[in-house]
């Protein structure tokens, strides 16, 4: 079982012209028109000198979560902050995203960021890996949901998550592409990088053929339950098929496939899944702009263009407002998963309602889970698919809720406008009266998005470097993605034929 107040996510030649043009903020929607209700896409270089320093710091105070409150006797990353819990090898992922990143913006020198890099890499590569419940890291090439500060190993009965172990390679795989010089500390960060994601036994968790179960545990085994139906996991599914050894075949991927659930939300046509973290996860490495599988080439989009959708409707059902809750709006809006005021109802303003702590709150034609908590990773993990909705709203909160929201490391995880009178919250965090509760913490799993997604819209940066590793290219070739920038290696790898 996972402990209590744990969380478990469900957390070149003419081809080179083609790529430019797919510069970020330069999408061009694979069906005619596009998602109802769009405006032209904002880039960079139309930002407002207040935008564009808004911009600024939030990358930079994002960036510095990462830098500051790694774990310095492992290098992994903690899960939240201020409260100290445990590490997150899903959130070390992100963790690793941002070093290359930091090192673009000069936040840190390339060195001091590869050198952060290998010494996680090198704890990943050397820490234990076998059955016993206490004192390892992971077992089979994957990594425990959660791990302990200091040691790195097994944080009280957590599962072997394979979701957190391939977030954690994502960001491996990245930070490969990137540090490709000749020194031996890049050098070694590409080799360990191969070492962890070709030692993971993906095949190994198709306990009940074709599907992949959700994870493990040496007490009770494999979880009962196995993934299905779109969500944060394609990532999982692209790596699980890249593998040369412990690899899986087409049919994993089309029983995952098979259960999507296409549908109608607040105007949009989209494939479903309510929180939106489940729409930008697998986007921060992956440019998914003009390629497509069978699913979305049936339905002539892209998996850009859906998390775009899903986006607007999310936006739009928070305009709407159906519950009634305070602030929501066209400028403030966002639901995914996140911290929460408490567990229980709870009379405001004449109207009883029930309120939840961490929990995946979503909006969509699948499901509409919401009690007025909003996380601003929501938009924050949307800017590259709608900028021109994501920016005014990020905006916003911090104009209309101040230090409240916005701290030394950006966005607080999550607040609640509607929450507004003074009583005890279960969860943490305060109520401050009039104007709404308040999240303490920061989560690695959310501040993550925020900053990647927001160099992906700046600079592309992360694509460019992903869409040079030959993982990510393989799996996405063996689910049968093809188009666009894909094409350009296809041609390369066929000589020109």
């Amino acid at each position: 079982m996972t402990p209590a107040g744990c969380r478990r996510l469900s957390r070149a030649s003419l081809l080179a012209l083609v790529l430019l043009a797919h510069a970020p903020g330069a999408h061009a929607a694979v069906t005619p028109g596009g998602p109802a209700g769009v405006s032209a896409p904002l880039t960079e270089s139309k930002l407002t000198p207040a935008q564009r320093a808004f911009v600024d710091t939030l990358e930079r105070r994002t960036f510095q979560f990462f830098w500051d409150l790694a774990d310095s006797a492992t290098g992994l990353m903690p899960d939240r902050w201020p409260s100290r819990t445990f590490i997150s090898v899903g959130a070390t992922g992100f963790a690793l995203t941002a070093y290359p990143i930091g090192a673009e913006r000069r936040y840190v020198t390339r060195a001091e960021a590869a050198a952060r890099t290998l010494k996680t890499l090198d704890f990943l590569w050397g820490s234990r890996q076998d059955t016993a419940r206490v004192g390892s890291t992971g077992y089979k090439g994957f990594f425990y949901h959660f791990v302990s500060f200091g040691t790195g190993t097994r944080f009280r009965d957590v599962e072997l998550s394979n979701i957190d172990t391939a977030l954690l390679f994502a960001g491996a795989l990245f930070c490969q592409s990137y540090f490709d010089g000749g020194g031996a500390t890049e050098r070694k960060i590409r080799a360990l990088t191969d070492s962890l994601v070709l030692r993971a036994d993906w095949a190994w968790f198709k306990v009940r053929p074709p599907k992949l179960s959700l994870g493990w545990s040496p007490e009770e085994g494999f979880l009962p339950y196995d993934w299905g139906g779109y969500n944060e996991t394609l990532i999982l599914f692209l790596l699980a098929l890249d593998s040369p050894r412990h690899g899986v075949g087409a049919d994993t991927y089309k029983s995952y496939t098979s259960s999507y659930k296409w549908g109608s939300f607040q105007g949009q046509e989209y494939l479903g899944f309510a929180p939106l973290f489940g729409h930008q996860y697998t986007h921060v490495w992956v440019d998914f702009r003009n390629i497509a599988d069978d699913f979305m080439r049936e339905k002539r989009i892209d998996y850009f263009e859906n998390s775009r959708r899903a986006t607007y409707a999310q936006r739009a059902y928070a305009t709407e407002n159906p519950s009634r809750f305070k602030d929501y709006g066209a400028d403030i809006w966002g639901l995914t998963a996140c911290d929460g005021p408490m567990d229980g109802k709870a009379t405001v303003a004449g109207r009883e309602r029930e309120f939840h702590s961490y929990e995946a709150r979503g909006a969509s034609h699948e499901r509409i889970t919401d009690d007025g908590t909003i996380a601003p990773a929501a938009a924050g993990g949307s800017m590259p698919f709608a900028p021109e909705i994501c920016l005014p709203a990020l905006m916003a909160m911090r104009e209309r809720y101040g230090d409240h929201v916005f701290r030394k490391y950006g966005f607080i995880d999550a607040f609640n406008p509607t929450l507004d009178q003074a009583m005890k919250t279960s969860a943490g965090g305060a109520i401050v009266p009039g104007v709404g509760w308040f999240d303490d913490d920061y989560l690695g799993i959310d501040q993550g998005p925020i900053l990647a997604m927001l160099e992906n819209w700046r600079t592309g940066l992360i694509w460019k470097h992903t869409r040079n590793n030959i993982h990510i290219r393989r799996g996405l070739r063996n689910a049968g993605f093809t188009g666009g920038w894909l094409e350009y290696w296809r041609n390369r790898s066929m000589g020109g034929r």
